[in-house]
């Protein structure tokens, strides 16, 4: 059974940083591209970050490029989100999701498998 475990999220205060971690259990880990997701509330889930196989291609949704980065230790079956430099809008359900290609996309549906998500939060 597949599981990914997220952990790391909490209350911050603007200007903050927060690492997220997302252990995955179940599969194999290096053959699957990882990515970060979030929900605002009210809104609908929404791409923040992706990484490939191997941890050599990245990528970033607008609203976090140049605050936040990915990154994976295969060697752990552990892919992490690192943000600096964080605001309210941020505040959100992070959640880790896994995909059987290579490198995979902004869309939800590319996705074959989601953890339960922990919460970020953002005060001014």
């Amino acid at each position: 059974q597949v599981q990914l475990v997220e952990s790391g999220g909490g209350l911050v205060q603007v200007g903050g940083s927060l690492r997220l971690s997302c252990a995955a259990s179940g599969l194999t880990f290096g053959t699957y591209a990882m990515a970060w997701f979030r929900r605002a509330p009210g809104k609908d889930r929404e791409f923040v970050a992706g990484i490939s196989r191997t941890g050599t291609t990245t990528s970033y949704s607008d609203s976090v490029k140049g605050r936040v980065a990915i990154s994976r230790d295969n060697t752990e079956n552990t892919v992490y989100l690192l943000m600096n430099i964080l605001k309210p809008e941020d505040t959100a359900v992070y959640y880790c999701a896994a995909s059987g290609r290579y490198f995979a996309g902004t869309s939800v549906n590319e996705y074959n498998y989601w953890g339960q998500g922990t919460q970020v939060t953002v005060s001014s």
